[in-house]
């Protein structure tokens, strides 16, 4: 967020002092100097899903999903149930979803987490190149949520086979080579 939103790196080394998540976690997303009236967005706890959508309710949000996964994670979990309170058409309404509710297959928290930069892209190119699995399931979950926010889908199981379609395909892959070869381009030029 620094990097993008300027008044953010005043609030960098007040947060890491702190130790604790507070909601300078929660104000890049909230500040986004994009404008952002449709996202996903993770909060780190459960009681959280409904203040912040009444908030982006607040700052003209016109669909959004604001997740927990009740394992402790800031996103569309697989793992266990995940708290989602949805903003639609001014109205907001929170339910719990389960990875079998969508047709997926719970996964250990172990099978999903990350690494280090080098781990991450080995992950996601895995997953872009088709690979099946729990790293797979958790994005097409997460994904589905930003296909409904962003108006392309009806609903999350719509929104989860577009996904897998889009993967198997190739159509996400070619979407990241293309996104390297603007970069390439820009940072050249």
């Amino acid at each position: 967020a620094p990097s993008l939103h300027l008044a953010m790196k005043h609030a960098i080394k007040p947060r890491r002092d702190i130790g604790l998540r507070t909601i300078f976690n929660l104000l890049g997303p909230l500040t986004n100097p994009a404008g952002a009236s449709r996202q996903v967005l993770g909060v780190y706890a459960p009681e959280l899903t409904e203040l912040i959508a009444r908030v982006l309710l607040n700052l003209g949000s016109e669909n959004a999903f604001v997740v927990y996964g009740m394992e402790g994670i800031d996103e569309i979990s697989i793992c266990g149930e995940t708290r989602i309170t949805h903003l639609e058409d001014r109205r907001i309404r929170t339910y719990y979803l389960k990875p079998e509710d969508l047709g997926l297959k719970r996964a250990r928290k172990k099978e999903i987490q990350g690494g280090d930069a080098a781990r991450n892209v080995e992950i996601s190119l895995s997953v872009l190149r088709g690979e099946k699995g729990p790293c797979r399931d958790v994005v097409l979950l997460n994904t589905a949520a930003a296909l409904v926010a962003g108006g392309k889908v009806e609903d999350l199981q719509e929104g989860v086979f577009q996904a897998q379609e889009s993967i198997d395909k190739g159509y996400a892959l070619d979407k990241l080579e293309s996104l390297r070869e603007f970069s390439r381009r820009s940072l050249c030029s």
